[in-house]
């Protein structure tokens, strides 16, 4: 809700108040990570800010011009924070798409994170979903940061673009392309190896094939492990990870990635229930109503869908099924985009 809501209103220039934030969590208020995307936001959209620190549970933000550029943000510089670059990189994404003026950024923190997409998420899926749809970014992960060392980094350049095309992703054309990647650092590469064995055996016994390349990162400052596999396709885009953890054997580690994937692909849903929410605050703004299916409509997508409606003349209406379907559309005959 934080990020939806800083996000749209430096791009529509609206101001915003933000009470009980997080007031259930165990640590309740603003954390690094959260407070590192209020503060980037806020620069970006020269915001004057009130709440902005850590443990707060109330902001009130309002931004006042947003100006593209090079900006530099790191989540590590707070308490040594390995927050999540993906979700702080998908919340400034937005507004700076429409700015006036280029922009690049430099974000560090982590990389791959638990509870969060990893950054190859991000160029494999994310990214190109918004490319279809006409937001034109570039992102290149330079630094790997596996929680909890974090220390990643990550590069972006983003283009302005307006208007943004709507989307009719509701059936599949055909059956998409499997890919992945299994991944370590720090740990040996038999790791790996017995991660992408495992999830092509389990691929291979729902008669499926699969490309599944091996990476050795030598970048990040501590270990970690990696399965991730795509979904892709002319109407068709999902991606689904799974990181390893202290005493956890990598075999289950790449199960967690296959299971989902397979659900994804019984479904018959075009995009994964990540992506759903994720594309919500950009169709918002496109030129004309946009449907697309995802295997189960999630939390998180309601409250998007909720945040969205408060700040937007639009509806956006889901509906629960199997697959489930997402309609996002204006509620007048004003465009949006």
């Amino acid at each position: 809700m934080l990020r939806t809501a800083l996000s749209l209103a430096v791009a529509l220039g609206r101001a915003v108040t933000l009470r009980h934030v997080r007031v259930r969590r165990p640590r309740p208020g603003l954390q690094p990570q959260h407070l590192t995307v209020v503060r980037a936001l806020a620069t970006i959209g020269d915001a004057e800010v009130t709440g902005d620190t850590l443990d707060s549970t109330e902001v009130t933000f309002v931004p006042r011009t947003l100006r593209g550029g090079t900006y530099r943000f790191d989540i590590g510089a707070i308490r040594g924070s390995a927050g999540s670059v993906s979700l702080l990189l998908q919340a400034l994404l937005l507004p700076l798409s429409r700015a006036a003026e280029p922009s690049r950024l430099l974000l560090g923190g982590g990389t791959h994170v638990p509870w969060s997409p990893p950054v190859p998420y991000l160029t494999a899926v994310f990214v190109p979903a918004l490319g279809r749809i006409g937001v034109q970014a570039t992102v290149t992960l330079r630094r790997w940061g596996w929680y909890p060392a974090g220390g990643g980094e990550v590069e972006a350049s983003i283009t302005p673009t307006r208007p943004w095309r709507a989307i009719r992703w509701e059936h599949r054309t055909g059956p998409p392309t499997l890919e992945g990647v299994s991944a370590v650092s720090r740990l040996p590469r038999s790791i790996a190896e017995r991660q992408r064995a495992r999830a092509l055996d389990r691929l291979a016994a729902a008669g499926l094939s699969a490309t599944i390349a091996l990476l050795e990162d030598r970048t990040a400052r501590g270990p970690g492990t990696l399965t991730m596999l795509t979904a892709t396709g002319d109407s068709a885009l999902a991606g689904f990870s799974a990181l390893g953890r202290r005493g956890v054997r990598a075999e289950s580690v790449a199960d967690e990635a296959v299971a989902p994937l397979l659900e994804y692909l019984e479904s018959g849903a075009a995009v994964d229930e990540h992506l759903a929410d994720q594309l919500i605050p950009f169709l918002a703004l496109a030129e004309a109503p946009s449907a697309f299916t995802c295997p189960r409509i999630s939390s998180h997508l309601r409250t998007v869908a909720w945040v969205v409606e408060q700040m937007l003349p639009v509806r956006v209406t889901l509906d629960e099924g199997w697959p489930a379907r997402v309609e996002v559309g204006p509620t007048s005959d004003e465009p949006l985009g």
